[in-house]
């Protein structure tokens, strides 16, 4: 292969160039598809001349229809091939956080979401079918999951995540890519993880800024989902992350990129650059004079696709040329793209197959497996009095800017969210849709105000419906999307600003707009309340727990989301979520995450403890389960063994419901400052009344190993505490057990990530 046939394997094309400077750039560009989603096969043979390594986003990018994707992607890779010398097809990749980013894609709840479930067996399940629809379309590669550790919840992508905790993250994020990876890589998707690493501890919870970290916790915390991940699922692929780490640039961070991950962790993937982030580093960073360099910077630390369309790389022939890069450098990436290649069937082979478009799309597909992830990830937070559920007899005033907004019930990275402007092809359930079927007249709805904005005429109407009614239901949140625009003129002023989401970073946890003083209104009223935060991020909601008597978090619930709604409130599904992040009383409080070292945690402020409003973990049922006591099969374990634990958990309530069981550490005396108690295995069990269930856990010693003085991963003897619960606060059971021994340096080869765990 000639220079400019391997660069060209590292490189991008989009269906239509992206992030122009203005107009005039844009009719210069050359178009693969134009406005109709037409293919222009002159402008395709050019910018394909050398084949390609990615095609970006074909079908979302390109709002194509699933069958227009599936024919357009398959003639583009015929033409990449035919002018090709080696027959090589591209890897088309599309986004996938809460399914398929493109027109018919079925929405699920967004990462908080999911993660509130607890269960990485339906996380799978979720992915698995997100699979099924992007290689319907001719898809390969996607850009999810990801990895990120949220302990900043001003910062707008937390909704994205998996929680606050490294091991949940991992455990759920890891699931999510044997989903989509499957057994078969020809019929699997390259999953991503993602941004690598630490992209949600960024300064003032601001997107994409500088982190400010110790090698110790960067490696325990925020590299340890990856790490398992890369051990556990064999991940095909890695994005880095938009921010650098104590002044060094992700992009261009040899350290991060190859010592680590590759040579530390073996990983043997391809890394491809987030989006423009290569450019960025010149644009943004201000650490490479020119394009010319930063992509020298960029693939010299080992990043070997620049996405999403061609800009720095493309200056990489020159540079050899010029001797300031070497061939092998290029050599290196290359191989690792075509390795991927020939593994997805893409040398000789278009890789597309539209005979699948029928089966995997259509108006009703997987919307029952949407709705059972929407309720299962429903978080009650309180509920006085049992005033949950509904009987279903109640008149009920639906209340609030979220209770039907269609959009609103989405993620940031779900199609109708990220494309306000497009065509919504997908039926959306809103909370009022749900709740309207069901009760009929008995239903009243009044919006009262919207998700931001000043304006308060409505909130009188909508406190006058309530008065009306035997309950009052307020639908409250924020809404989600790409906000990445420059302009903050008169923000205060606009009616449904985004204020989660990537670039929707905030200064305030609280509900945004004139939301609370609805809330306040409608509480005023003799009628009992129940608020509905539908919302990506924890809001501080310190008043609303003091006076309103139920509350739930239905986090973006996806496009059934209405209907997982109403199968809580109404009890046809007992709540199950439990919080993968702890809430905040005040953001001045932050950080409150569980895991913090004794002087952090125990420390506090003038007016305000030490402590979350919501717990880690947290979350109610309709039932009540009790707990025996946590029984060890030994109370000495070597540094080579494994701590076996059992605990029997009992349905003491009248109707069935879902227990997520956790189990934490706690070390005692340990030779440096550790977190006060660390999730070291969970388990979540579904128990009719009456019914009970022995949970057994093995946990190995090297699960419980962290980074000495000298950065070697150890495990360390002594006294350790296990805690059995139904959240980081609420312990049900402890054993205390010892390790013994000298301490134990490990290998890399030699760490357990995951614990096993059996129900009986």
């Amino acid at each position: 292969m000639t220079v400019e046939e391997k660069v060209a394997q590292l490189e991008s094309v989009p269906p239509r160039w992206m992030d122009v400077e203005d107009e005039s750039e844009m009719t210069v560009k050359l178009q693969l598809l134009d406005e109709d989603g037409d293919i222009n096969e002159d402008n395709a043979r050019e910018l394909l001349s050398d084949s390609i390594g990615h095609l970006t986003r074909m079908g979302g990018g390109g709002s194509l229809e699933p069958e227009t994707a599936a024919r357009v992607t398959e003639r583009v890779q015929e033409i990449a091939m035919e002018e090709s010398r080696f027959d090589i097809a591209a890897v088309p990749h599309e986004e996938c956080l809460s399914g398929y980013m493109g027109p018919k894609g079925t929405t699920y709840p967004q990462g908080m979401g999911i993660a509130s479930t607890w269960d990485p067996d339906a996380v799978e399940g979720m992915s698995t079918q997100i699979r099924e629809q992007l290689r319907a379309i001719g898809t390969h590669h996607a850009l999810s999951p990801l990895f990120d550790v949220a302990r900043d919840p001003r910062w707008g992508r937390v909704e994205e995540t998996f929680g606050e905790d490294p091991y949940l993250v991992a455990r759920m994020g890891s699931a999510f890519v044997d989903g989509l990876q499957g057994d078969d890589p020809e019929e699997g998707i390259s999953a991503t993880l993602k941004h690598f690493a630490g992209h949600a501890i960024s300064e003032g919870g601001k997107n994409r800024s500088t982190v400010q970290i110790g090698e110790r916790e960067f490696r325990e915390v925020h590299l340890f989902p990856f790490e398992a991940a890369v051990k556990e699922t064999d991940a095909d692929s890695v994005m880095n992350a938009y921010h650098d780490v104590d002044g060094v640039p992700c992009t261009a961070d040899e350290w991060l990129l190859t010592e680590v991950l590759r040579e530390e962790w073996g990983f043997d993937g391809n890394i491809v650059s987030d989006y423009f982030s290569v450019r960025l580093l010149k644009d943004e960073h201000q650490v490479a004079p020119t394009y010319y360099d930063a992509a020298i910077q960029a693939l010299e630390a080992g990043l070997d696709v620049e996405l999403p369309q061609i800009k720095a790389y493309q200056h990489l022939p020159e540079a050899v040329e010029n001797g300031d890069i070497a061939e092998e450098t290029i050599d290196t990436a290359v191989r690792r793209v075509l390795k991927q290649k020939i593994e997805k069937g893409l040398i000789g082979d278009t890789g597309v197959e539209p005979d699948r478009v029928e089966e995997a799309f259509g108006p009703e597909k997987n919307r029952d497996y949407a709705r059972k992830l929407a309720r299962e990830s429903i978080t009650l937070l309180k509920n006085d009095d049992d005033l949950l559920p509904l009987s279903g007899e109640e008149s009920v005033a639906v209340l609030g800017p979220k209770a039907d907004a269609p959009s609103g019930q989405l993620g940031d990275y779900a199609y109708a969210a990220h494309y306000p402007e497009a065509e919504v092809n997908r039926e959306i359930v809103t909370p009022l849709d749900a709740l309207q079927d069901r009760l009929g007249d008995d239903v009243e709805y009044v919006e009262g105000c919207t998700t931001t904005g000043p304006e308060t005429d409505d909130i009188e109407s909508a406190a006058a419906a309530a008065e009306d009614a035997d309950v009052a239901v307020a639908f409250v949140g924020t809404r989600s999307a790409i906000a990445l625009s420059d302009d903050d003129e008169g923000l205060e002023q606009v009616p449904d600003l985004p204020t989660s989401g990537e670039g929707a970073d905030v200064t305030d946890l609280e509900l945004p707009g004139v939301q609370q003083e609805l809330v306040e209104a409608v509480n005023g009223t003799d009628t009992p309340l129940v608020v509905v935060q539908v919302s990506g991020k924890p809001h501080s909601i310190e008043w609303i727990d003091g006076h309103v008597p139920a509350v739930l978090h239905a986090w973006l619930p996806g496009e059934e989301g209405g209907n997982g709604i109403a199968d809580v409130l109404l009890g046809e599904h007992s709540p199950s979520g439990r919080l993968p992040i702890s809430i905040p009383k005040d953001v001045g409080q932050l950080p409150v995450y569980y895991a913090r070292r004794p002087n952090s945690r125990n420390e506090r402020h003038v007016y305000v403890d030490e402590d979350p409003l919501y717990p880690f973990g947290h979350g109610l049922s309709y039932t009540d389960f009790e707990y025996s006591d946590v029984s060890l099969a030994s109370e000495e374990i070597a540094t080579t063994g494994t701590v076996e634990a059992s605990v029997t958990v009992e349905n003491t309530g009248d109707v069935a419901g879902h227990e997520v069981v956790q189990v934490y550490s706690h070390q005692r005396w340990p030779s440096q400052a550790r977190p006060v108690q660390e999730l070291r295995a969970f388990e979540r069990v579904h128990l009719e009344p009456g019914e009970s269930a022995t949970i057994s856990f093995e946990i190995s010693a090297t699960q419980l190993a962290f980074h000495d003085r000298d950065m070697n991963l150890v495990v360390e003897p002594g006294e350790y505490e296990l805690r059995v619960g139904s959240s980081a606060a609420d312990i049900e059971s402890t054993a205390d057990f010892e390790i013994v021994g000298e301490p134990r340096e490990l290998a890399r080869s030699a760490r357990a990530y995951f614990s096993e765990t059996e129900v009986e």
